[in-house]
């Protein structure tokens, strides 16, 4: 499972961005070193009283839950930068625990209770039932993936799914799912809520990573784009997260607080998005008005 919250590496072009592992020299030989953001919570600090033995915890469950084939204690403390004794201390519990779980091989991997802890977050951010409701059918309507977007922790994220079969199916777009915001229309619509100065901070923190050669990584860029499409009030992406898919996006409801904006977004495929463009616009403008309603009765705060 992806957890919330952004992990660094050094990119394409020298960027930084987040999901991967940083290079690092160590004993005449080329590691990976895993680092972590200082915080959880985008443009926050530390807090005085943080417990160190559970960040490490959590250092090392992001570490491994990043690979496929699993790590070993040694590749633990080499990638987290912790020392040995430690990791094998923290392997255990988290073993012992059910959050991670330990092969034959030596290696270890994601442990079963993450299955748990991935459903009762995806209970947690749905939206209220006739608010679902109206995502499927949306979906059901076009043929095509609609996704709720709102800001948890000060991050962008996914908080509803409702799969078409007209769209390609991304598999990484799920609920929590909380990276890309530059790259992907719902992102876009969110980031554009946002200051100018509460954007740029945003974006340093997280990166700009280069997903297609069409992603937009250069923040004057982003900023004239977001200007021009929130004029329009439709942020539309075109290959920028993935090639050959289309996103188009709008803002459903704002309110008071950062996490009361309400993004709809819908994913098709490029060439269908190139010949029904203003269709697409007037369904999801239509779905966001629906929406809007649903959440106005349902959330306090919420405006359409």
């Amino acid at each position: 499972m992806r957890e919330l919250g952004d992990k660094q590496r050094e990119g394409q072009q020298g960027l930084t961005v987040p999901g991967e592992h940083l290079p690092a020299r160590e004993a005449g030989r080329e590691t990976l070193r895993y680092h972590r953001e200082p915080s959880r919570e985008a443009g926050s600090e530390p807090p005085p009283d943080l417990i160190r033995s559970v960040s490490r915890a959590f250092r090392i469950i992001e570490a491994v839950g990043d690979t496929e084939k699993g790590l070993t204690p040694k590749q633990i403390a080499r990638r987290c930068e912790l020392n040995l004794a430690t990791v094998y201390h923290l392997v255990r519990t988290l073993s012992y625990e059910g959050y991670l779980h330990r092969r034959e091989n030596g290696t270890f991997v994601a442990g079963l209770n993450f299955s748990d802890r991935y459903r009762e977050m995806t209970k947690a951010f749905s939206a209220p039932a006739n608010v679902a409701d109206g995502l499927r059918r949306a979906a059901g309507r076009t043929g095509h993936s609609h996704f709720l977007g709102q800001f948890i922790n000060g991050r962008v994220a996914i908080t509803g799914v409702a799969e078409g079969a007209r769209s390609p199916h991304m598999e990484d777009l799920i609920v929590g799912f909380d990276d890309g915001a530059h790259a992907t229309a719902l992102g876009k619509a969110l980031l554009s809520s946002l200051s100018a100065p509460a954007r740029g901070r945003y974006l340093r923190e997280s990166g700009m990573r280069r997903y297609t050669a069409k992603t937009i990584t250069e923040h004057d860029k982003l900023e004239y784009e977001l200007s021009v499409q929130g004029g329009r009030g439709l942020f539309v992406e075109v290959e920028q997260y993935r090639r050959d898919v289309a996103c188009a996006a709008t803002v459903v409801a704002y309110g008071p607080e950062p996490d009361q904006v309400v993004v709809l977004a819908t994913t098709l495929p490029l060439q269908e998005f190139v010949t029904t463009a203003s269709t697409v616009n007037q369904r999801i403008r239509a779905a966001a008005q629906g929406l809007a309603s649903a959440l106005s009765t349902d959330v306090p705060g919420i405006t359409r």
